[in-house]
């Protein structure tokens, strides 16, 4: 069943690339940006996590802030972010626990891979509430960022 706008957006506790736990608890009294991506250094991911990388400054601007989340390992994920400078935390939902609560599963992925993260996008409002959801049932499809944008400019 897909995340409903209007509902109160899923608990979570992951670990970022420093090993540090990030809650959604932690983005109190700020609108999230969660960015759902399959894998790690595969181009429209890379896309994916350089576009928010470029567009931090915007989003902070709206009082939001933007967590990127894959099942990747952290110590992959700490790479990818090192590589790309991205300048946001990137989270390993290794267990898979927040894509499922997210309905965020892509049941198959390239080279035989299950139950990885779709490519979504989810705007949590500063009340934890789910604002915008989008998700691209093709993997190798960008999430639509100028009705992102549009979604995040309403919060405000």
């Amino acid at each position: 069943m897909a995340l409903a706008i209007g509902t109160k957006a899923p608990d979570f506790k992951l670990p970022n690339t420093d090993k540090k736990e990030i809650s959604l608890a932690d983005f109190a009294g700020k609108n999230l940006i969660i960015h759902f991506f399959p894998a790690a250094f595969t181009g429209v991911c890379t896309a994916q996590m350089c576009s928010n990388r470029d567009d931090l400054a915007y989003y902070g601007g709206l009082n939001a802030s933007v967590v990127g989340v894959s099942v990747d390992m952290l110590f992959s994920l700490g790479v990818f972010k090192t590589q790309n400078q991205i300048n946001f935390d990137l989270l390993s939902d290794f267990n898979k626990e927040m894509i499922k609560a997210y309905d965020m599963v892509q049941a198959t992925f390239a080279a035989g891979y299950r139950d990885v993260a779709k490519r979504g996008v989810v705007v949590v409002d500063k009340a934890g509430v789910v604002q915008y959801v989008e998700v691209t049932e093709n993997p190798g499809v960008q999430v639509n960022f100028e009705a992102l944008k549009a979604a995040v400019e309403k919060l405000k």
